[in-house]
């Protein structure tokens, strides 16, 4: 009876030892999961800091090119308008003259619409 009992004491501990193979096997596993699944967390991560500043920096350009555009606009305006006021200046005297002409030679006629009864 003692080999008996020995030999289930033997069972005993050998199952209780395969359990805590098994515990531990299932701590390692949860601990690998948990890591990957932080590593893939930072990897994610990772990558949107990269789309982020891929995308800022298409938008910086956009942005820049419109600024350079706005800027051109702004001194083909200006160029324009000093090419009208230099018109202007050399037309000046004309116009006036023009002017002045039309003011001071009054032709007192009939209106052609003008009916005499």
């Amino acid at each position: 009876m003692a080999s008996k009992s020995e030999g289930i004491q033997q069972l005993l501990h050998a199952e209780k030892k395969a359990s805590e193979l098994v515990n531990e096997a299932k701590k390692r596993k949860a601990r690998r999961l948990k890591q990957a699944k932080e590593e893939a967390q930072a990897e994610i991560e990772k990558f949107k800091v990269l789309r982020e500043q891929e995308f800022q920096a298409k938008v910086k350009e956009s942005s820049g090119s419109k600024d350079d555009f706005a800027i051109k606009i702004k001194d083909q305006t200006h160029q324009k308008v000093n090419e009208q006021n230099r018109l202007a200046a050399a037309h000046k005297y004309k116009v006036i003259d023009r002017v002045l002409s039309l003011l001071y030679d009054i032709k007192p006629e009939l209106h052609e619409n003008y009916r005499i009864n």
